[in-house]
């Protein structure tokens, strides 16, 4: 009966889909394409600003460019870098003061995941200052216009810049999730490959592997869409195709760019057609330890791949004759075998561990119960799991001691 429940709520939903307004970023693409920003800024109207960012990109200096270019054409800034790897509900509220204290009128995201995630977080609170973040938990709670939003990616994975979702961690509870609302697709998106050039290669790795699980799980799930496949299939082979080389030689911008478009892709994709179990797992590990949550998904994909079963497999053996892997004689199930094995052998190429240290076997039932509430009934998975499989699936990726 529950299942009856989630698949009747996943099929509503899906035909809702098709009635929703949804856009894409304006972009400005290609090397240099960030020299562009300011002037298209101040054509806008706006001529304050607040950059969300975090140390590393501020000490790096990445930004320096960026930040001449707004003098140049007479914006104000103010820099808000203290965003941890999963940003929390303080981050949020402290960028946010700075917005109001230096009255700013737009909002530039500049880095990965982390960056972006917070910045939508602050457009939410500005554009519904009497609701909290755990408030706007969920689909469509802020529904207002939020402030001119300007992301500018330097890592090739989340799909941030293209996607409605910001993922919140409150840090008193533990508990990662997610706000979903339209109105936090940014209006514009930066994609220069030479902002990833300076990328170590276990971020590029992990982040490339993170659009990989957002094109796979969108792909299998049961919302996709003639575009959302198109879109994920994009992705996955240009994953396959650039990954790897982007990890063991940083500078080749072809890579880089490609990746970057990857990401771009996968983004939109899962924005449209949701992402599963991966995710569902992936989000406590980052709320109760501070895992990276590339990383997580990483580890967690081929496990949870597995673990569908049957009902995956006639998507991932797709996904398989995409990529070239596959044999004409293979039945469906050998193909989607071989999908998940190439899945494997590129996380091994990338020194990616089979397995996740510190999880707590006594922390493994709350994580379970989140996971499970976070995707049932909303995710369309090829097939739903009880908490219980959950819980299994944890055990599996956790270092026994």
């Amino acid at each position: 009966m529950y299942k009856l429940y989630c698949r009747t709520f996943q099929r509503v939903l899906k035909l809702g889909t098709y009635f929703i307004p949804w856009r894409t970023p304006k972009l400005l693409e290609g090397e240099k394409s960030l020299g562009q920003l300011p002037r298209l800024i101040k054509y806008q109207g706006i001529n304050n600003v607040l950059i969300v960012t975090d140390k590393g990109i501020s000490s790096l200096g990445l930004m320096n460019s960026l930040l001449k270019g707004l003098e140049d054409v007479d914006i104000k800034y103010s820099v808000y870098d203290e965003i941890v790897p999963n940003p929390t509900i303080d981050n949020i509220e402290e960028a946010l003061k700075l917005y109001h204290n230096n009255k700013c009128k737009g909002i530039i995201a500049f880095g990965g995941g982390s960056p972006m995630d917070c910045a939508k977080g602050v457009g939410a609170r500005i554009a519904r200052p009497h609701k909290k973040i755990p408030q706007m938990k969920g689909l469509f709670k802020v529904l207002k216009k939020i402030p001119p939003l300007f992301a500018i990616p330097t890592t090739a994975g989340t799909g941030s810049e293209a996607t409605i979702a910001a993922v919140i961690t409150n840090q008193e509870t533990h508990e990662k999730y997610a706000i979903n609302d339209l109105v936090l697709i940014p209006k514009y998106a930066v994609l220069d490959p030479a902002l990833t050039v300076g990328l170590p290669p276990h971020i590029t790795s992990t982040t490339g592997l993170d659009a990989l699980t957002h094109a796979v799980e969108s792909y299998i799930g049961r919302s996709n869409t003639r575009e959302t496949k198109e879109l994920s299939r994009k992705a996955v082979n240009l994953i396959f195709d650039n990954l790897f080389e982007a990890y063991s030689n940083g500078t080749n911008l072809v890579a880089r760019e490609n990746m970057q478009k990857a990401s771009f892709y996968a983004g939109i994709a899962f924005t449209r057609a949701y992402v599963g179990y991966v995710h569902a797992l992936a989000h406590p590990l980052g709320g109760f330890y501070g895992t990276p949550h590339g990383l997580a998904n990483a580890v967690i994909l081929p496990y949870v791949l597995e673990y569908y079963g049957e009902p995956a497999h006639k998507p991932l053996a797709e996904l398989a004759d995409l990529i070239g892997i596959s044999e004409k004689t293979d039945t469906a199930e050998e193909k989607a075998l071989k999908f998940i094995d190439a899945i494997k052998k590129l996380n091994q190429s990338m020194e990616i561990p089979e397995t996740i240290c510190g999880i707590m076997e006594k922390d493994i039932p709350t994580m379970s119960d989140r996971a499970f509430k976070e995707a049932n009934p909303l995710y369309p998975v090829p097939r739903i799991l009880s908490r219980e499989d959950l819980i299994k699936l944890y055990d599996l990726i956790r270092v026994k001691r």
